[in-house]
């Protein structure tokens, strides 16, 4: 049966509005027919605050610091040889060495500073050492820091310890060390933990005499492993998530 103009209209908005959705706009009905799918392109969604994931660490000019002497402070063993073999002794006794150093900085010419030990004319170290078996790693660390740089005048030295910011393991009885454990390697022999710490404004600090306290720029640090050592060198990019206000 024909249809007037009148019924031809009216059918074509009874299918536009089968077609939309329940304000008769929008998206297609998934179950009509005569629907065609479509796609739009999303606007790309970004956080509106910055810097939220970045921890702030405070760095004073190194001016604000003293440095005196103590006494000298040796290594446990004579030699390098002498180290790896107490660790083997020790190994069979209480399993895996833990150990932790602390990483401390100030600022000099307004840039970042590391400070580090110099024994000698090229060798470089972060101050910590080797926790004690069932030592806690925070209270083991501060206990370290004391010992290699604290003051001689009795007042005890606070030390703010903050982020761990790195990982390192020996595999093996041998100088190499990794930030990661080696997929072969399932008893690493020692473990190794970095962590950062919030100097005060001013503070006194005493260094054993048979080192010298070095101040090394993070620019020079990077990228720098035959100078420095691979954990020293890895520095900077182990910090670049920290926001550091001078």
């Amino acid at each position: 049966m024909a249809m007037n103009s009148s019924q031809v209209k009216a059918q074509h908005l009874q299918q536009q509005n089968n077609m939309a959705g329940p304000g008769g706009t929008g998206w297609p009905r998934r179950n009509s027919q005569n629907s065609t799918p479509t796609t739009t392109v999303a606007e790309p969604q970004f956080p509106t605050t910055t810097g939220a994931i970045n921890r702030i660490i405070k760095l004073y000019p190194l001016t604000n610091y003293i440095f005196g002497t103590k006494e000298p402070l040796f290594e446990r063993d004579p030699s390098v040889p002498a180290r790896f073999q107490r660790m083997r002794d020790e190994f069979e006794k209480i399993g895996m060495r833990r150990s932790v150093e602390g990483v401390l900085l100030v600022h000099e010419h307004g840039l970042p500073h590391v400070l580090l030990l110099q024994l000698g004319t090229t060798f470089f170290k972060l101050p910590g050492g080797e926790l004690n078996p069932g030592e806690d790693e925070v209270e083991g660390l501060k206990r370290l820091l004391t010992e290699t740089l604290g003051r001689l005048d009795g007042v005890k030295q606070e030390w703010h310890v903050e982020d761990i910011i790195g990982n390192w393991w020996r595999p093996n009885f041998e100088p190499p060390q990794y930030p990661y454990i080696p997929s072969h390697i399932t008893k690493p022999k020692e473990h190794k933990r970095l962590f950062l710490v919030q100097l005060q404004d001013t503070a006194l600090f005493g260094v054993p005499k048979n080192y010298k306290i070095v101040a090394a720029p993070l620019f020079e640090l990077y990228d720098n492993s035959q100078g420095y050592g691979p954990i020293i060198s890895s520095l900077p990019q182990a910090l670049c998530s920290h926001q550091m206000v001078f």
